[in-house]
């Protein structure tokens, strides 16, 4: 880290300590899965050790990484004490809803304002059936039969310049995995963030959610390949999106997000 980014680190942190509820530490899950495709690809928990790298020094987070496999019956009781949760894992919104008491624990969250952050599979679902729930939870969803994806190289425009999440993001070319033609909420708010290039089309490939309930989610349609934890534009939205959620302050210059080459390491 340079001396200009570790005083801006200092400043932020000093800053974001004050600005702290009294109450206490904001309770964060991370929730991932084992890997459901080929090496180098949905590395859930690899990445979110990577996520979690990137939050160190923030003050006023406590996070904790949760391997979520089915059954996962330790779930509900874990969601009861969260005040958000990060969603890195196969089919999210199925997942949602396959377990009634975590689907009720994950609908508590959200009506006490909960945080909701989803990342790349973890934003839609294979059946048609699951989409109402999870648009009520995140806001949009890559789901049903008329979903669309393509592995490609794209131009990735930042289209609110405005807002927190996108505070120290340029534009970017990303190799991923896109899901496009993504179906969004009709109730609350939904903000593009990110739009991608697809077939000649801007497609939104970040949002962030007002929800009715008034609480925040965010959804990212990225990060299918692990490599591209590399950047620091994508840890970067990442880390700012679980603040936004949360209602936490983000610096003005965007969050540092230092990490080193051992960190990125698969295991």
């Amino acid at each position: 880290m340079s001396w200009k980014n570790a005083v801006v680190s200092l400043l932020w942190v000093l800053v974001a300590a004050a600005l702290c509820p009294a109450e206490g530490p904001k309770k964060v899950l991370l929730l991932g899965q084992t890997r459901d495709h080929p090496p180098k690809s949905h590395e859930y928990m690899a990445g979110l050790h990577v996520l979690a790298k990137s939050l160190e020094g923030v003050p006023g987070l406590e996070l904790s990484i949760h391997n979520a496999d089915e059954p996962w019956p330790e779930g509900p009781e874990l969601l009861k004490d969260a005040d958000g949760i990060v969603m890195f894992l196969g089919q999210g919104a199925r997942w949602e809803q396959t377990d009634p008491k975590r689907l009720k624990a994950l609908q508590d969250l959200a009506a006490r304002g909960g945080a909701i952050v989803g990342l790349h599979w973890a934003i839609g679902g294979k059946d048609a059936q699951y989409i109402p729930i999870h648009l009520e939870l995140m806001g949009g969803c890559h789901g049903g039969p008329d979903r669309k994806y393509v592995v490609t190289e794209a131009d990735v425009k930042v289209v609110d310049r405005q807002h927190p999440i996108t505070r120290g993001i340029e534009d970017l070319r990303l190799d991923d995995e896109y899901y496009y033609q993504l179906k969004f909420a009709r109730q609350g708010t939904i903000q593009p963030l990110l739009q991608a290039i697809i077939d000649g089309k801007p497609e939104t490939a970040a949002w962030a959610f007002q929800r009715p309930d008034g609480g925040r989610s965010f959804g990212f349609c990225g990060m299918h390949y692990h490599k591209n934890w590399r950047l620091e534009p994508c840890r970067r939205l990442i880390a700012q999106a679980l603040l936004w959620t949360l209602k936490m302050p983000i610096p003005e210059e965007g969050l540092p997000v230092e990490i080193e080459a051992e960190d990125l390491k698969l295991p």
